[in-house]
């Protein structure tokens, strides 16, 4: 039997679209592989081992797990980390902030700082509790030891609030104020009380307290660790008297004040609001010929110049008939 076309090449056929290379993500960044990999070739298997691959990917998951969960330790650049959105402190001792950079120059950061992805700035971190040792690693320069957790607004302040009361890190004043600022912040008085360790009565009692002194006072006075809850009690009594308030604040702004230390800068505004209002503060006024014709006496409800007769009487009388000029003076520089 003829056996028809038998070297006749069958007709050709469309060869099936060569799929195109399936390109797979492996979103580890703590392993670096961030970078679409393409199957292995034949070529590649040699060189690389998918199950090597795959054995990293799962240890990866591990350690994100682990991370997610606290229980794991990383290194961040400290540029990338921010303060918590609620600042506890009414700032840092200069001397003791000193003592912290030299300890962990020496001895290295033995305790890591807590952190959470910042809610707002992606690839930043943001802190709940650690931030002296923060302050004091970016001095020394290097990485930060620092356990990265999910934490809600609720959790951070939690954390921070339980993590300073462990460590009886911040005074009676910066524990009112940061309860004060939480509330003010919108959170409820449970999670207020869960991050201080305190019950309902004694966040009452620290709220109403810190409500009383005018927060420009207790942030130019500062944490003042050496004084509680009568001192300052004392003085929030004190400075219900606007005179006295008044004289508190505008005494703040003095350089003296302002270069002492807290606990020093607490006694000079006790001492200056414990002045007895009936006792005038009396000061004279010298004259450029050297001369003192008049004193100025001042208390909490009045301010009198009294002109000395014997060498001040005539300009006495001259400032009495320039009353109303100088009044209508006053009113034009100040507006009033």
């Amino acid at each position: 039997m003829a056996r028809k076309n038998l070297f006749e090449m069958t007709p050709d056929t469309a060869e099936p679209e060569a799929a195109a290379p399936v390109r797979t993500t492996l979103g580890r960044p703590l392993l670096g592989l961030d970078r679409p990999l393409r199957p292995a070739s034949p070529v590649g298997a040699i060189s690389q081992s998918l199950d090597g691959i795959s054995a990293k990917a799962q240890r990866a998951e591990e350690i994100e797990k682990r991370l997610a969960e606290g229980q794991a330790i990383i290194e961040l650049d400290p540029s990338l980390v921010d303060a918590s959105f609620v600042v506890d402190r009414l700032g840092v001792d200069a001397e003791d902030q000193s003592g912290l950079v030299d300890q962990i120059r020496e001895h290295g950061q033995q305790v890591p700082i807590l952190v959470r992805p910042h809610p707002e700035r992606a690839g930043r971190f943001q802190v709940a509790y650690g931030h002296r040792r923060l302050a004091a690693i970016k001095e020394i320069g290097g990485t930060v030891k620092a356990v990265v957790r999910d934490l809600t607004d609720e959790q951070l302040i939690v954390s921070q609030g339980q993590e300073n009361n462990a460590r009886t890190d911040l005074s009676f004043i910066e524990r009112c104020y940061f309860a004060a600022k939480l509330e003010t912040k919108g959170f409820g008085r449970e999670t207020i009380m869960s991050s201080l360790g305190v019950d309902k009565a004694a966040l009452s009692r620290m709220i109403a307290l810190v409500r009383r002194v005018p927060s420009p006072l207790i942030e130019a006075i500062g944490p003042a660790p050496s004084f509680g809850r009568q001192r300052w009690a004392e003085i929030a009594d004190m400075v219900e008297e606007r005179a006295k308030r008044m004289r508190a604040l505008k005494h703040v702004e003095d350089a003296d004040f302002r270069a002492a230390r807290s606990d020093a800068r607490f006694q000079i505004i006790f001492d200056l609001l414990k002045i007895s209002k009936d006792k005038p503060r009396v000061t004279a006024w010298t004259a450029p010929d050297g001369t003192s014709p008049a004193k100025i006496k001042e208390t909490d409800t009045a301010l009198n110049i009294a002109f000395d007769k014997r060498g001040g009487a005539q300009f006495g009388a001259f400032v009495e008939r320039k009353l109303l000029t100088l009044f209508e003076e006053f009113r034009k520089e100040t507006g009033d």
